[in-house]
């Protein structure tokens, strides 16, 4: 049976504005402004798939020694599981219309939740920010080389920072043009990138042809293995995929209400992000798998990290090198903007409202962004596994003690009289979602400290090299445990001060 709804009145709404809710973002969505369909949801995630991070892991998946058809499998039931994860963490948002910020402080409670709220607005967002420009620079580089061949000449063939002259040039003009949309805001660019998906597809589509054709035909593209001398469990290969799937959605994952806030109904975003995702990730599977081998058959494996970026680098017709750059730029900015710098712009200046404001948490991210040199993440196929599993161990424990909570703990029920309590001093504040939920924090650590031991202990390397799913069960099953076996069932895990 279709889960209703739950429909806020005009007056609960200034209510919570005069207990000091005064951003609208933050109110809960009335059933009127939701206006997002299964469509719009099918819509939603279909072009965020194909972006240069994603096709750089599957050079990194190709290598783990499983057959093109085995890593075509994988990446669709990851897709798959991507879906149910974003469908179930998503329903608190679209039944009770509650941005992330609200849902967070549901489970963690309002002193709690800065922790997981930095995890995912700063370190993640940052940390995604760096390595998304950095690939859209790589994508600028090749432009510009084309155009001025000799702008590689730059420096002498110098380093800087570990990458050449002209390439942090481009990162340096690509990180302006980022940070001056983080600035503005990403609206604009949002609405282009609606029109850009379409452009996306006829891009890959049209590089999935000439793969077949310079690949020596789909049978043979499906028959080359790019490690034929790596001999790997192909279970433990099957997870280790899905896990660095999870891993890229790590982030909206976990703020998916965000996103679902905005559903009309259960239905809408349960069908639309399923739909979405699963044949996302089935077209994905198929053009990234071909046209990663195919240019690899024809140019040779890719060997900058940047995937597909080093077969565009190699073709001969200069309009196919402008086109496809320029839709990788524009979607990366797009992206990068919306996903990336204004979340952790945001958390920032909710982290500190007294220090920081928006444009302060702007600079300050895209500060933080250039200084961790991400070109570092992806310097060769197997480094963006390596960066991905670092965000799902970040995440994947959150993602789990929030559905726990949500499921098993508030019974899918959350009391927004209490969650939007009152921050003016006029009303005693003291409620169960006021303080600290310890259980959850004990949970988080303990998920964070599992999913990341391997990387110490190469005796358990199978638990980082799975670090999303490691988190997540972990996280998920020692804070239902604390919960269960809680003395204090009426503070739902929640303890005030």
């Amino acid at each position: 049976m279709e889960e209703k709804i739950y429909h806020i009145s005009e007056d609960q709404l200034q209510h919570y504005r005069q207990r000091g809710y005064k951003n609208e973002d933050i109110l809960p969505k009335p059933a009127e402004d939701r206006h997002m369909t299964a469509m719009n949801y099918f819509t939603l995630w279909m072009g965020s798939i194909h972006n240069i991070p994603n096709y750089a892991a599957v050079v990194g998946f190709l290598m783990l020694g499983l057959s093109p058809v085995n890593v075509m499998v994988a990446i669709t039931l990851a897709g798959l599981a991507v879906s149910v994860f974003m469908i179930f963490n998503g329903r608190a948002g679209a039944k009770f219309g509650i941005p992330f910020a609200m849902h967070l402080r549901s489970t963690y409670g309002s002193k709690g939740a800065k922790l997981p709220g930095f995890l995912r607005g700063v370190v993640a967002a940052i940390a995604w920010f760096g390595v998304q420009t950095y690939t859209g620079a790589a994508a600028l580089t090749i432009l510009i080389s084309k155009l001025w061949p000799a702008y590689l000449a730059i420096g002498g063939g110098g380093e800087i920072l570990g990458i050449t002259i002209p390439e942090l040039i481009s990162f340096v003009i690509f990180w302006i043009a980022n940070m001056a949309i983080g600035f503005g805001g990403g609206g604009i660019l949002n609405k282009f990138t609606a029109v850009l998906s379409p452009i996306i597809y006829l891009v890959f589509g049209g590089m999935t042809i000439w793969a077949i054709n310079v690949g020596g035909g789909i049978s043979n593209i499906l028959q080359y293995n790019m490690a034929s001398d790596v001999s790997i469990n192909p279970i433990f290969a099957y997870l280790a995929i899905i896990a660095s799937v999870l891993s890229v959605w790590a982030a909206p994952g976990v703020s998916v209400s965000d996103f679902t806030q905005n559903a009309r109904s259960q239905k809408d975003q349960s069908q639309g992000q399923v739909a979405s995702l699963l044949v996302g990730y089935l077209i994905f599977a198929f053009m990234a798998v071909v046209i990663i081998i195919g240019g690899t058959i024809h140019f040779g494996a890719p060997t900058s990290g940047n995937g597909v970026l080093d077969f565009i680098n190699q073709w001969d017709s200069i309009p196919a090198i402008v086109v496809a750059t320029l839709v990788f730029l524009m979607t990366t900015i797009s992206t990068n903007a919306t996903g990336n710098i204004i979340p952790a712009a945001y958390q920032l200046a909710a982290l500190f409202p007294k220090q920081i404001d928006y444009r302060k948490g702007v600079m300050i991210a895209g500060v933080i962004s250039f200084l961790i040199m991400p070109w570092n993440f992806m310097s060769n196929g197997g480094g963006i596994l390596v960066f991905l599993n670092a965000i799902g161990s970040l995440l994947g424990p959150v993602a789990g003690v929030m559905i726990a909570h949500y499921y098993f703990v508030s019974k899918q029920e959350i009391d927004l009289d209490q969650l939007y309590f009152d921050t003016s001093g006029k009303e005693p504040t003291q409620n169960i979602y006021t303080g600290i939920n310890k259980q959850a924090y004990v949970a988080t650590i303990i998920g964070l400290v599992l999913s990341m031991i391997g990387q110490f202990v190469p005796a358990l390397s199978v638990l980082s090299d799975m670090a999303w799913i490691t988190g997540f069960i972990s996280a998920f099953v020692i804070y239902y445990l604390l919960i269960h076996f809680s003395t204090d069932e009426s503070t739902i895990g929640i303890e005030n001060e």
